[in-house]
């Protein structure tokens, strides 16, 4: 059985800083292209990052470019998403996703992802 993991979502001030985890079990986080997406209320779903292992391609959205970053602990079998400079408009529940295939980064936010997290939520507000 294939699952993920969200953590590290919480309330935080703007301008401040979370670093979301996502953990996985039953399949090795390493072997899959990771992709990070959002949705706010009332909006559609945003993709945010994508990092492959296989091909070495990354994505980041414009918005949230220059201010967030993707890593990955081979070790903890777990992938980041570290969130500085963060805004009221980065208010939203925050989901990793994995799937395998070469160029999904390159399609990425419109790729499809097979496994996906239950979400953390991530509220920027004074």
């Amino acid at each position: 059985q294939l699952q993920l993991v969200e953590s590290g979502g919480g309330l935080v001030q703007p301008g401040g800083s979370l670093r979301l985890s996502c953990a996985a079990s039953g399949f090795t986080l390493d072997y899959y292209t990771i992709g990070w997406f959002r949705q706010a209320p009332g909006k559609e779903r945003e993709g945010v990052s994508c990092d492959s292992s296989s091909d070495g391609s990354t994505y980041y959205a414009d918005s949230v470019k220059g201010r967030f970053t993707m890593s990955r602990d081979n070790a903890k079998n777990t992938v980041y998403l570290q969130m500085n400079s963060l805004k009221p408009e980065d208010t939203a529940v925050y989901y990793c996703a994995a799937e395998t295939g070469p160029g999904l980064c390159v399609l990425f936010p419109s790729a499809d992802f097979g496994s996906w997290g239950q979400g953390t939520q991530v509220t920027v507000s004074s």
